[in-house]
């Protein structure tokens, strides 16, 4: 596996890459959605309730199925959408249009000295995979980076991220198990900062957004951080599994009450029919989506990017 993520040059993010790792989403969807519209001269109230059926089953949430289906009617009202392929575009500049905001990259300022990228989120979600390979994809842009072993209660997570870095050739800021998390990234950061290294990355133990006592956790992170530069962390990601639909989002928002969530890794996107979550986060947090994960190469980390999205998602029916 490792030999496939680290090959010397990872090829460019491609279309089909995005489309094959939108493919149960599709399938579940815009397919479904293709047939229900496809060669519909009239659109009723009931062929909207179907719409809408579709639109819940593929978590969008109630709330953008809502915007949808109401700007929608009042479309269908003023006559504007005559026929099925016109509502079926109509969606997919609805879909774009609410994406846009949330394409925000993740850009790295020249004059900070280490950026600081804290990565956060529960359990089971791949974060420290994806530490990999955002590590791999800004050493791509000519980037120094150091790793910080921040997720210190789970000993496998100190050797998983090692194993990223020997492959990498990143140098890993590690200590005992059950070190003081907050204590290791400190020193990770003085290591950066006295080798000018560009940018730190740092693990953080996985822990569920209902665990008080291990937020609080985070919350002290922050703090020492801020003793070292008071504007560290620079960027905090939170890492959310696609695949567990609605509660991604009940995570992130309980992550961004704690501790201030900046930007959002979605990751799994191909392991899931759930891929319309994203449109909920955007809707309802306004969170940067800085990346989504639709495969296991590294290739398969890539920027957001809405209309790329939408139209992989919706590609092949129109």
């Amino acid at each position: 596996m490792f030999k496939k993520l680290f090959r010397k040059t990872a090829p460019a993010p491609s279309a089909d890459t995005l489309k094959i790792g939108l493919n149960k989403t599709r399938k579940s969807f815009s397919h479904q959605l293709f047939h229900f519209l496809s060669g519909k001269k009239e659109i009723n109230e009931a062929l909207l309730e179907q719409i809408e059926t579709l639109l819940i089953q593929a978590d969008l949430g109630v709330d953008v199925t809502q915007l949808f289906i109401d700007t929608l009617t009042k479309e269908l009202s003023r006559k504007t959408l005559k026929d099925g392929k016109m509502v079926f575009a109509y969606l997919k500049t609805m879909m774009i249009d609410l994406l846009t905001p949330v394409e925000q990259p993740l850009l790295i300022s020249s004059s900070t000295k280490p950026f600081v990228i804290l990565v956060v989120g529960v359990n089971g979600t791949g974060k420290t995979t994806t530490i990999g390979k955002l590590a791999k994809y800004f050493q791509a842009q000519s980037h120094s980076l150091l790793l910080a072993a921040g997720d210190t209660f789970r000993a496998a997570a100190i050797e998983q991220l090692q194993i990223w870095g020997d492959r990498a050739q990143i140098p890993v800021i590690t200590q005992t198990h059950g070190a003081d998390s907050a204590s290791v990234i400190y020193d990770a950061f003085l290591s950066a900062k006295a080798k000018k290294v560009d940018i730190l990355i740092a693990d953080t133990a996985g822990r569920l957004h209902t665990q008080s006592h291990l937020m609080e956790e985070l919350k002290k992170i922050n703090r020492v951080m801020k003793k070292a530069d008071e504007k560290a962390p620079h960027e905090t990601l939170l890492v959310l599994d696609a695949s567990i639909g609605q509660n991604a989002l009940s995570q992130a928002k309980q992550f961004h009450e704690a501790i201030g969530i900046t930007g959002i890794v979605l990751t799994k996107l191909d392991g899931t029919a759930k891929g319309g979550i994203v449109f909920p986060i955007a809707k309802q947090l306004k969170l940067p989506i800085r990346f989504i994960g639709v495969g296991e190469g590294i290739d398969d980390l890539r920027p957001f990017c809405a209309t790329d999205f939408v139209e992989a998602l919706m590609e092949g029916v129109d």
